[in-house]
């Protein structure tokens, strides 16, 4: 059994992967249970899909090829990366905010595992596992179909495959830190505002050099332009020193969101 070791102000926790593993079993064990958790998990990968579909080939069409950092490229190539990344962002997110939210506060989920041996920091580690695993199915897929649409390479895709498990680390980490704020569901209105002003303003749609310096440097600080400009220079083959700064971004989003909601589970599930 590997073991780790996690410090904390007061101790240094042991953390256990068979004990995160006992976590991820939960999940499996609740997928299984009935058909319903399918629909939503596959529902998931069809909304980046047809944004693709609509907007990258669609209104592709009308804008032609763009020039971006010399290279030029069909709107649906830029578009495509920019998906990716969404689809790992959302992907994960949805387990990581609506559901570790209800387990949380409604089902007590987390109070039961506590009645185990398993830690806060355990059950943070195996909710974001999970996540990433449901997260990582939609991306596959998505890259699967750039390959087929020629959007991008087969090697790239699987290139481009790691760097959208670490966004979806990355936003996983996150997201439990923020579920574990919410006081009510209707807290989450705030959280799909912001989700939503990040899918349009993250270079998603156009060079984030075509906005105003204040608005680009704005969206230069948000979190989904570091994974939309990682999975973009991946999928088109154009990583350069850059990119070590999107993942250092990502790197320090895992490390904080997971430090966060472990902290908060203890606080509030252990005192």
């Amino acid at each position: 059994m590997l073991t780790t070791f996690v410090a904390s102000p007061a101790r240094v926790t042991r953390v256990s992967s068979g004990r995160v593993g006992a976590v991820i079993n939960r999940n499996v064990g609740a997928l299984r249970s009935g058909p319903s958790y399918w629909i939503v998990l596959l529902s998931g990968f069809f909304e980046p899909l047809l944004y693709l579909l609509s907007i990258g080939v669609g209104v592709g069409a009308l804008v032609g090829a763009l020039t971006v950092d010399g290279r030029s490229m069909s709107y649906a190539a830029f578009v495509a990366p920019a998906m990716l990344a969404v689809s790992a962002m959302t992907g994960v997110l949805a387990e990581t905010t609506f559901n570790f939210f209800h387990k949380f506060k409604y089902a007590k989920t987390f109070e039961a595992v506590l009645a185990t041996p398993v830690r806060p920091i355990e059950i943070a580690l195996g909710e974001l596992v999970w996540a990433v695993t449901r997260g990582s199915f939609y991306t596959a897929i998505f890259l699967v179909v750039m390959a087929v649409m020629g959007l991008t390479t087969p090697g790239l895709a699987l290139a481009a495959f790691p760097a959208t498990v670490l966004v979806g680390l990355a936003f996983g980490a996150v997201g439990m830190a923020v579920s574990t704020l919410m006081r009510g569901w209707q807290d989450f209105d705030l959280l799909n505002i912001g989700q939503f002003a990040l899918f349009l303003f993250s270079g998603t749609f156009s060079p984030v050099r075509d906005y105003p310096l204040v608005m680009e440097i704005l969206i230069q600080v948000t979190p989904l332009y570091h994974a939309v400009e990682l999975v973009r220079a991946l999928c088109l083959g154009a990583i350069g020193l850059g990119s070590l700064v999107h993942v250092a971004y990502l790197a320090v989003m895992i490390a904080g969101g997971l430090w966060f909601a472990s902290r908060r589970l203890t606080r509030m599930l252990c005192v």
